[in-house]
């Protein structure tokens, strides 16, 4: 060994004795950053990533390699000095690896002088390292292999120039050969074949940042066979001339069986998917504990059938083998449970008509061009996941996400782990809402019926008593033993029971109407184990709705089955006047939950909702407010999106004052949301109006310019110990306004400030949105007070106080007027069934408030807006929501697959003259990095004959 790194020490000063290896060195790096910050635009990419350096380095590797191989043998035979090496003591094995590890050296050299590059985007955007690290280790391999096939092109000819065309020529075919120009001519079972082949097909599976066993021997096979033919090759060299003898067979024989062993070993290998390690950040590419969660939760077999077109799309094409990887991870760790099957329907004929008749699937055309034409091509791209009757169907759009930046269009998997996963966790959940909760609730149940006795009910109340009845024998019949009733007048042992309940659970009396004030007591509650379900009165009295009420009750003590947002939102159009829409949320909500409208106006919230989600509210009366106190009251998890604002951009940015109806209750729980908005220095880049002068007439025209008032939510802007932000890395959030807590009030409950600006960030009063840049060159907004952060956005945990505490339920304010109509015959209807009053006085611990201090967020406006200045759909307020959700009902299995897209990791938001110092920077540390290699080896040379000196003034 030791002779060998002499040998290789020899080479790699060799390299440095004339200046080509710093011309090698300089041009290498020039272009690799010419590349990213030119050819890739990595700015107006805007992704913290260094994946376009690592996109053309198969490429930059060839010709890179053959110029430092080109002449490591040929000028050796040229100069007439390989004789005396061949019949030197040296081993012609020694030497190969000598002169191998001496150009890999200087190749490692090369790429350790690219590294400030990543370093340099990890201080301006959240870099996942495990990319950076495999696209590394992927360089390494791969230059090792085009270095042995430049030795062994370098051993065929006396002629420098001739080595280096014939090392390019074939490491370009094994680059083309998995290339996607290439395996788009075949199916994707025959593209599979050729991209186990292609090193650049390799090379993109590492840089993923996932070491896998197969890849990695897949290089070093490619060295041990061009290594074991450069051997042979100097082995003819020695014998050249001589008659053929059985030594010469053997050497050809012993170089077959190796050449063939280590090609047998890739398909030995190739069944092995386990071999490998995920250095991605959350192990993006690996199964999480999440999705084996919900696989050990199945009860019978669970399919998952892919559909894809052998011939698809280019850009598609490289995907389908990570999501068959995937799909196969799902079936290794089901225990049997998960069958998964692949599909061409464009080949199977039955297939097709399948697809189109029960999973309403259709090939999707898709618009390709070439260098000589343009065409539309039909494919599919779709994956089935089917659990007893209920099935899901991903498409592309669920399963990719689309990065488009002029020309450039970038194109990777969304987050397949999450859509799969969720759409396992949909089926599972609407399949078991076809059955008996009491199946999935372990334990015996107990129905409490805290109701005062029958001669105090009122006749309405006494009737929906006897239901009670019969419902409950119901729900026996179907419970196998499970459930059992407890009935219990409050009002009996002078009211005891009343105390407890009123300090338990802030139970007080219930009146039916104002005209009718004899109080009693009508309240259930269902319990499990610890666990204790309020059962809420339905709004309209009956046996259908109490039934429906208590069913919903006992879900949400069942684990899995499918929750029920209700969602309160305005019905506004895109277009109108300060009116906001929400149907990309109430869309991306749907593919996990049920979604309900909420009327707020009748006073109650439906009664089978498990969450409440109230976004943008305005003018809100006295009975919304109680029915969103109330609901928070029973234990309920309440998420509220409002501010004193609301943003006109129908025509221009300008900003209404809005009265939400929630200002004194959210005071009442001790926030208050202050009537100006932030801006922050640290924010997205949006199109926005601008004038320009263009021969004397004033033009119009949309640009893109950082907004302050959309802050980048980022590192210490996002609560790193809550669940609901721990796993977003950003958000952007739209004409925000600050929170101001009272400590006060907000004492004894488990308060955490989900979002805060940065230390940068100001606060306006204007309601002029659009940004001057001749007054205010910087920002745009002049900055007024003291800039510090802002908190945006709260959640609150624990025991809450009831806003209507001492008050008369506003159910029943309207019950004069009601029975007035009815004496006069106006409204016969009206005296039917008079309101129930009666108030919560205080929630349980269990309840949650989350308050987000903008009146626009997770509208599809916002969406639309950001998404425009970032390129590509921009989902992280949907994140966010659905996090509050998961946490809020305690169903975090998903909070840690939610939000890991790979396009999702931003750059931080700056002007361009920061973007053109962290440019110019990088090009200025290359430039220092070849400085220092020069320095490092004059120092060496000086050693050299400082040692070369002594030894001769000795001799």
């Amino acid at each position: 060994m030791a002779e060998q790194w002499q040998i290789a020490r020899k080479e790699f000063r060799g390299f440095f004795a004339s200046p080509a290896a710093f011309l090698f060195l300089g041009a290498f790096l020039a272009v690799c950053l010419f590349v990213v910050f030119w050819v890739e635009g990595f700015f107006a990419r805007n992704i913290a990533d260094v994946r376009p350096l690592f996109k053309w380095m198969p490429v930059l590797m060839i010709f890179l390699v053959a110029a430092l191989t080109m002449r490591s043998w040929s000028e050796e035979q040229r100069a007439g000095t390989l004789e005396s090496l061949l019949t030197s003591p040296v081993k012609p094995l020694h030497l190969i690896f000598g002169k191998f590890l001496a150009v890999l050296g200087l190749v490692a050299l090369a790429l350790l002088l690219t590294l400030p590059l990543p370093i340099t985007v990890s201080f301006i955007g959240p870099l996942d390292w495990g990319p950076v690290i495999g696209g590394y280790v992927a360089s390494l391999f791969l230059a090792a292999a085009y270095i042995a096939i430049g030795l062994y092109m370098s051993s065929r000819t006396d002629n420098a120039i001739v080595a280096l065309i014939l090392t390019v020529l074939l490491c370009g075919v094994f680059y083309l050969i998995g290339s996607p120009g290439l395996t788009n001519l075949f199916g994707y079972e025959t593209g599979d074949v050729l991209r186990d082949i292609g090193t650049g097909s390799r090379f993109d599976s590492i840089t993923r940042g996932v070491l896998d066993l197969r890849d990695l021997y897949y290089y070093l096979s490619l060295v041990g066979i061009f290594l074991a033919l450069n051997l042979l090759r100097l082995q003819r060299l020695r014998w050249a001339g001589n008659p053929s003898t059985k030594v010469h067979q053997g050497w050809r024989r012993l170089t077959a069986l190796v050449v063939v062993n280590l090609i047998a070993a890739n398909l030995w290998l190739a069944p092995i998917s386990w071999a490998r390690i995920d250095m991605t950040q959350g192990q993006q590419y690996t199964l999480s504990a999440a999705s084996k969660h919900y696989l050990n939760r199945l009860q019978q077999p669970l399919v998952i059938r892919g559909y894809f077109s052998s011939k698809t799309h280019p850009l598609l094409e490289p995907l389908v083998p990570q999501i068959k990887d995937l799909l196969a991870e799902y079936a290794e760790d089901s225990n049997n449970k998960v069958r998964v099957e692949f599909v061409d329907p464009q080949k199977d004929q039955k297939a097709a008509q399948q697809a189109a008749s029960r999973y309403g699937i259709q090939p999707i055309s898709f618009e390709t061009a070439s260098k000589y034409s343009a065409g539309v091509m039909s494919s599919y791209f779709n994956i089935v996941v089917s659990y007893g009757d209920q099935y899901k169907v991903l498409g592309y759009k669920d399963l990719i996400e689309v990065k488009g930046r002029g020309d450039h269009i970038d194109v990777a998997l969304k987050n397949p782990e999450y859509a799969i996963t969720s759409a396992i966790r949909r089926v599972m959940n609407k399949w078991q809402n076809g059955g008996s909760p009491f199946a999935a609730i372990k334990g015996p149940v107990t129905f409490h019926g805290y109701i005062s006795a029958n001669s105090t009910l009122p006749p309405q109340m006494q009737a929906l008593r006897h239901q009670l009845d019969k419902v409950l024998q119901d729900l026996k019949e179907s419970a196998a033993g499970k459930l059992s009733a407890d009935f219990q007048n409050p009002e009996a042992d002078g009211g005891k029971l009343a105390e407890q309940l009123h300090k338990q659970f802030g139970f007080t009396p219930q009146v039916m109407g104002l005209t009718r004030r004899r109080p009693f007591w009508f309240y259930m509650t269902l319990q499990s184990g610890d666990n204790t379900v309020q059962v809420p009165l339905p709004h309209k009295l009956g046996e259908a709705a109490l039934k429906k009420s208590i069913t919903s009750a006992l879900q949400r003590l069942a684990p899995g089955f499918m929750k029920t947002v209700a969602l309160a939102a305005p019905e506004h159009g895109y277009m109108q006047r300060g009116g906001n829409s929400y149907n990309e949320l109430r869309q991306v909500l749907s593919k996990n939950m049920q979604v309900e409208n909420a009327n707020l106006a009748s006073g109650q919230v439906p009664q089978n909702a498990d969450f409440l989600l109230v976004m943008a509210p305005a003018h809100l009366d006295n009975k919304a407010v109680f029915a969103i106190d109330q609901f928070l009251m029973r234990g309920g998890s309440v998420m509220v999106a409002t501010s004193p604002y609301q943003v006109d951009i129908s025509r221009t940015l300008t900003a209404h004052p809005n009265t939400s109806g929630l200002e004194a209750w959210l005071a009442s729980q001790g926030i208050k949301i202050e009537h100006n908005m932030v801006l922050d220095p640290q924010n997205a880049a949006l199109p926005l109006p601008t004038e320009r002068n263009v021969g004397g007439v004033m033009l119009r025209q949309m640009q893109m310019l950082p907004y302050p008032y959309f802050p980048d939510l980022r590192a210490k802007g996002l609560a790193e110990h809550n669940p609901v932000t721990a796993s977003l890395n950003q958000l952007t959030l739209n004409w925000a306004s600050p929170i101001d807590l009272d400590n006060s009030k907000t004492k004894g409950r488990q308060v955490s400030e989900l979002l805060k600006s940065s230390s940068g960030s100001w606060t306006s009063t204007s309601l002029n949105m659009i940004p001057n840049f001749r007054e205010n060159p910087n920002t745009g907004f002049r900055i007024d007070g003291t800039p510090k952060p802002r908190t945006l956005a709260v959640a609150e945990t624990g025991r809450f106080t009831s806003f209507f505490k001492g008050k008369d339920s506003p159910l029943t304010a309207n019950d004069d007027a009601k029975a007035a109509e009815t004496a006069k015959g106006k409204n016969p209807k009206a005296a039917q069934q008079p309101g129930i009053g009666g108030v919560i006085n205080h929630s349980p611990d269990s309840a949650r408030l989350i308050v987000v201090a903008s009146n626009g967020f997770a509208s599809d406006t916002a969406v639309q807006l950001i998404s425009q200045g970032i390129n590509t759909l921009y989902t992280k307020p949907f994140d966010f929501v659905q996090n509050s959700i998961d946490w809020s009902l305690e169903d975090p299995a998903l909070l840690s697959l939610r939000g890991r897209t790979h396009l999702a990791r931003t750059l931080d938001g700056m002007p361009v003259k920061q973007q053109e110092f962290w440019e110019y920077l990088n090009y200025g540390l290359v430039v220092i990095g070849l400085l220092l290699v020069w320095l490092w080896r004059r120092q060496s040379r000086r050693r050299d004959q400082l040692r070369y000196q002594q030894i001769l003034a000795k001799v």
